[in-house]
């Protein structure tokens, strides 16, 4: 165990100082001067705590995460999006091309010079019947006629040129298949550093998405072994540390507002919510994804639940569409999710967040159920609480899935 030099913790007494006056300017010009020192800082219910600084960069709270630019996150598609405008971009040019070729008044030369002059010179004779009529054999007044014959004999042929031009010029008709969706899986990592080391390998394994991971606190080491995996796994995993703890294990970095604020990192088009308790036996993510296909389906999940007939109490689904599902493992449309106002900023703790989470998402939810080739290990979140808390914080949001429950 290090031991604090007493100077160090003198700083830290002048920041708790700083903070109860609320001058939280000071506050952050201490916290810098600790960290200088190799310590952070952490508030804890009854003062504060000390620990060696970890040899990566950390963030004071989950708040002050920034969220880089649409080029720099993970995920981005910027590369992408590019060629996909040109794309458009050139299909555009083509069909014009195409349109312009089939139109011989746009464009005579594509005739002859000699079969366009005798066309605009038949056109200009006095017509008797309606436009087009000659073309179709119908005028009887002008019936044997050789320069009514000229002319229409001439159209006709300048018809059918243009008709085996287009056939000739035109392409085949061919779209490039659309491109797969991006995914991205975001962890929070809460402790249990071997759980996190499964869950990370078995991804890597049996998936190709991006694994974006907020470390909360470096609990047990945790954050410190992310390190190890991102050294390990430098194109599939990234991380973001922060010294607040998870407030159900006695800190202040909420649920809610985590997992938001790893919705706000992520850019790809599929945010997959998953717990490291979660262990992948396979691809249990592209099935997920292909639900999301149907433009009507916001999320897909694992495990499916059902409110009972009394309104209340929660039941196991079927496979099928659902009311809710629950934050094991699902994959939402990232839009959606920023349409439903992200994860409720409320919900310290994660039970019943994700059934409030889902009620607020527009769209049909659909649950696969035990063919999807996944497991769970012990679920520490659930498990290995407080059981006061858990009560406690369970029933905080279940009070708002009953409301939002009566609304709809």
């Amino acid at each position: 165990m290090n031991e604090v030099p007493p100077h160090v913790t003198g700083l830290a007494e002048r920041r708790a100082e700083a903070r109860s006056n609320r001058d939280y300017a000071g506050a952050d010009a201490l916290r810098g001067e600790i960290e200088a020192e190799g310590w952070v800082v952490r508030d804890t219910g009854d003062g504060f705590e000390l620990t060696p600084r970890p040899p990566f960069d950390v963030w004071p709270t989950v708040g002050s995460v920034p969220v880089p630019g649409e080029r720099d996150r993970p995920g981005g598609r910027a590369g992408s999006a590019g060629a996909e405008s040109t794309g458009r971009d050139t299909a555009a040019m083509d069909a014009g091309r195409v349109a312009e070729a089939a139109d011989p008044a746009a464009r005579p030369e594509r005739l002859g010079d000699l079969d366009a002059g005798r066309v605009a010179e038949a056109e200009a004779a006095p017509k008797q019947k309606p436009e087009g009529a000659e073309l179709v054999g119908r005028s009887d007044e002008n019936e044997g006629d050789p320069a009514r014959m000229v002319s229409s004999q001439l159209l006709w042929d300048a018809s059918l040129s243009v008709s085996r031009l287009d056939e000739t010029i035109t392409p085949a008709e061919h779209e490039d298949p659309p491109a797969p969706p991006t995914v991205t899986v975001g962890l929070m990592v809460d402790g249990w550093p071997d759980d996190l080391r499964d869950c990370v390998r078995a991804l890597v394994a049996r998936t190709e998405a991006t694994i974006i991971c907020l470390d909360l606190g470096d609990v047990d080491g945790a954050g410190a072994v992310l390190e190890q995996l991102v050294e390990e796994f430098p194109h599939r995993v990234k991380a973001w540390h922060v010294a607040e703890t998870p407030h159900w294990r006695g800190g202040s970095a909420g649920w809610g507002e985590s997992r938001t604020k790893l919705l706000e990192l992520d850019t790809s088009d599929v945010h997959v919510v998953m717990e490291t308790s979660t262990i992948l036996d396979g691809d249990a993510i592209t099935p997920l994804v292909r639900e999301l296909a149907d433009d009507d389906v916001a999320a897909a999940g694992w495990q499916g639940v059902n409110p009972g007939a009394d309104g209340r109490d929660w039941h196991d689904a079927e496979p099928g569409e659902v009311r809710g599902l629950l934050g094991h493992l699902f994959a939402v449309r990232r839009d959606a999710a920023l349409a439903a106002g992200a994860f409720p900023e409320e919900a310290r703790y994660y039970r019943n967040a994700d059934l409030e989470f889902s009620l607020r998402l527009p769209g049909t939810l659909v649950a696969l159920g035990k063919d999807l080739p996944v497991h769970q290990e012990r679920h520490r979140g659930y498990h290995d609480v407080d059981p006061g808390y858990r009560d406690k914080e369970s029933r905080r949001t279940y009070d708002r899935v009953l409301k939002l429950l009566r609304d709809t």
